[in-house]
């Protein structure tokens, strides 16, 4: 099983070094992120979800684990993660639900750290 608190803090530990590399790339991406993100005519939650059956898609580690965590901080519960891993699988086939397995451990992770 993969520990995607410590995935998270790579990427988030290699964005920093690369944001030292090219700054204003970096600066830009994210403020995508957070424009792209932020509440609109879908909520905040709503996207994070929608990002998180995309990481799920891709087959993104990195991806699943910063988003599993945006998606619990945006408050989606399990109940809505595991339909929207059903949908990434519907979209992404059988190897969406290897990493369907994968995401929905990313988010309990980080719910249970996030419980104590």
């Amino acid at each position: 099983m993969k520990n995607f608190s410590t995935i998270a803090k790579e990427y988030h530990a290699g964005m920093g070094q690369l944001a030292d590399a090219i700054p204003e790339t970096v600066s830009v991406f994210r403020n995508l992120v957070g424009t792209a993100t932020q509440d609109g005519a879908l909520s905040t939650k709503t996207k994070e979800l929608i990002a998180f059956g995309i990481a799920i898609s891709v087959r993104c580690d990195g991806c699943i684990a910063h988003h599993a965590r945006a998606v619990l901080d945006a408050g989606a519960s399990r109940e809505e993660v595991a339909e929207m891993i059903g949908v990434a699988v519907l979209m992404g086939g059988g190897p969406s639900s290897v990493y369907g397995v994968e995401a929905m451990q990313a988010y309990d992770e980080f719910a249970t750290a996030k419980a104590t």
